[in-house]
């Protein structure tokens, strides 16, 4: 059974930082490209980060370049977010995933900026 267990959010003020974690279990992680989704209240959940199985190659979504880092374990089948210099619009629930997706979600993480 694939699954997904995500920690590490809380609130912060403007400015500061959150290393978020996932845990996968249920499959081959090492082949598999994982992702870093949010949801924002009132808005559709989307692509924060994502990091290949090889290479790896990375991207991210143009409002976190610079301040979030995906990296991933695959000994410990983990995958992390690094995020600095956070803003009130990155509060949002967070989860991790695979590509392609098995079609079952974590609870994900919440993260709150505010002052």
């Amino acid at each position: 059974q694939v699954q997904f267990v995500e920690s590490g959010g809380g609130l912060v003020q403007p400015g500061g930082s959150l290393r978020l974690s996932c845990a996968a279990s249920g499959f081959p992680f090492n082949s598999y490209t994982m992702i870093w989704y949010r949801q924002a209240p009132g808005k559709e959940r989307e692509l924060v980060a994502l990091i290949t199985s090889a290479g790896p190659n990375i991207y991210y979504e143009d409002s976190v370049k610079g301040r979030f880092a995906i990296s991933r374990d695959d000994a410990k089948n983990m995958v992390y977010l690094q995020m600095n210099n956070l803003k009130p619009e990155d509060t949002g629930l967070y989860y991790c995933n695979r590509r392609p997706s098995p079609g079952s979600w974590g609870r994900g993480t919440q993260v709150s900026v505010s002052s």
